[in-house]
């Protein structure tokens, strides 16, 4: 699979973050998560683990009981099942892979 970037397929899943699939296989799926500033994505767990990159703005990631100041290049790994969330401290884009694939982010 081969996708070329496009400013277009953002879908909100809370209020302004919005994310979109970029690509994904058998195993793995990749995201692009635009958020914006003053915006907070609650704690919650899942079974996938979540590997992510901080391509520009600033996070405040909780990961368990450890809190993270990300910024641009900053990169993580969250395990299965570990309870996670973010306060968004200014405009951000963060990449993120999933795996296994998360179905329900398939269009």
């Amino acid at each position: 699979m081969f996708c070329k970037h496009s400013n277009e397929g953002y879908k909100e899943v809370l209020p302004g973050i919005m994310m979109k699939t970029i690509v994904y296989g058998d195993k793995t799926l990749m995201t692009e998560f635009l958020l914006q500033k003053g915006n907070h994505l609650p704690s919650h767990e899942h079974i996938h683990e979540q590997t992510g990159y901080m391509v520009s703005g600033k996070i405040l990631l909780t990961i368990g009981d450890e809190t993270y100041e990300v910024t641009a290049g900053d990169s993580w790994n969250i395990p299965s099942n570990i309870p996670h969330e973010a306060q968004v401290i200014e405009d951000s884009v963060a990449i993120e892979v999933f795996s296994p694939r998360r179905d329900e982010y398939l269009d």
